[in-house]
């Protein structure tokens, strides 16, 4: 419910409106109109790799503050070449530039229930802006044949169109998708020393991880920011997001004061947010922030994100530094399969 209006040429409406999520929270936005502010921190992960434990356990700290302050941090230092982004960047815009008719032979209602495939453009929307959001994307789930950690040999849920309509892409999507999967398995381990666990604590929740990339294209927006998003405020499934950026802005993340933050992009990093399932383990320790995308680059916009969460068959039990008997756990038990599936399908039909 709007309590006070206030329009900005043709950005938006400085509006109070409150955001109602498939997750069950409740959020209040102070406006509509996002701004500049320092709130989002830039961490040097290069510690990472160090043999010292207190050197992980440094960033360790930092990762545990940005996470449980706002939930959304920049990943400098991370040690992927940015030859594997760039391949992909390349393989996104050839597959974007295919016709329509191309595209949706893998449209992502072949495979019900999942998110894989093309979604088209405008496919998703609210009923609170006159207009679809404006991008597209395509989405490949796990596959243990790009994974060197693999355990298991399974087929992969993604779809793909012949190798001979557009050769290289999927070569060239997983081969940067094989890099951030060690990154993550690296950071999972900082996230168990952010939460003071034992480095390994979640070992066999990642032995084979749900690890979801999307490329995304946002064309340039005209409409303003109250009649069009790019992609619609909401929260992630998974346990934390790691999002590479084009050097186009779009990015926004919804601070606890109510404001809508730019997430400008810094050549080389990942932003990494945290997603539903570890808020929920860490019984909201961690926060899973709403975030937005809105392409006022004057740009066409480019974005692959990549979804890291644990074995599905894994039950989503509370991780032991965040509960107590005057904290207990606040969310029922349930795979992370079982909540992957409920959000997805909420998200298909437009809840996201």
């Amino acid at each position: 419910m709007s309590t006070s209006t206030t329009q900005l040429e043709d950005q938006g409406t400085a509006q109070t409106t409150t955001i109602r999520l498939p997750n069950g929270k409740i959020h209040t936005v102070k406006s509509n109109i996002s701004i500049e502010a320092d709130e989002i921190p830039v961490i040097d992960v290069s510690g990472i790799y160090s043999e010292n434990i207190e050197d992980r356990k440094a960033v360790a700290e930092k990762v545990r503050e940005a996470s449980h302050r706002i939930g959304f941090f920049y990943a400098i230092n991370h040690g992927i070449d940015p030859k594997y982004a760039e391949g992909a960047f390349e393989q996104a815009k050839r597959f974007f530039a295919l016709p329509l008719e191309k595209k949706l032979e893998v449209d992502t209602a072949r495979v019900p229930g999942e998110f894989v495939g093309y979604h088209g453009m405008e496919l998703y929307s609210s009923k609170d802006r006159k207009q679809g959001d404006l991008s597209e994307a395509f989405n490949l789930a796990y596959d243990a044949k790009y994974d060197p950690e693999a355990i298991t040999d399974e087929p992969s849920l993604s779809i793909w169109l012949p190798e001979s309509d557009l050769p290289g892409f999927k070569a060239g999507l997983y081969a940067y998708h094989t890099e951030i999967l060690t990154f993550a398995r690296k950071m999972t381990r900082i996230f168990a020393l952010a939460l003071h666990l034992p480095e390994d604590f979640f070992a066999d929740y990642i032995k084979r991880p749900e690890a979801g990339m999307r490329i995304l294209h946002y064309p340039r927006q005209e409409y303003s920011v109250d009649d069009q998003n790019g992609i619609g405020a909401h929260t992630d499934f998974e346990c934390f997001t790691m999002v590479t950026q084009d050097e186009s802005s779009g990015l926004e993340v919804l601070s606890k004061s109510g404001d809508w933050i730019k997430a400008k992009p810094i050549p080389g990093s990942f932003v990494i947010n945290i997603g539903d399932c570890l808020m929920r383990q860490t019984n909201d320790y961690f926060v899973s922030t709403v975030h937005r995308v809105i392409n006022m680059s004057g740009n066409e916009r480019y974005s692959i994100p990549f979804f890291y969460g644990f074995d599905r068959k894994k039950i989503l039990e509370p991780v032991p530094t965040c509960v107590s008997e005057d904290n207990p756990m606040k969310y029922p038990l349930m795979t992370s399969g079982e909540y992957y599936k409920w959000r997805a399908s909420k998200a298909k039909d437009g809840e996201l």
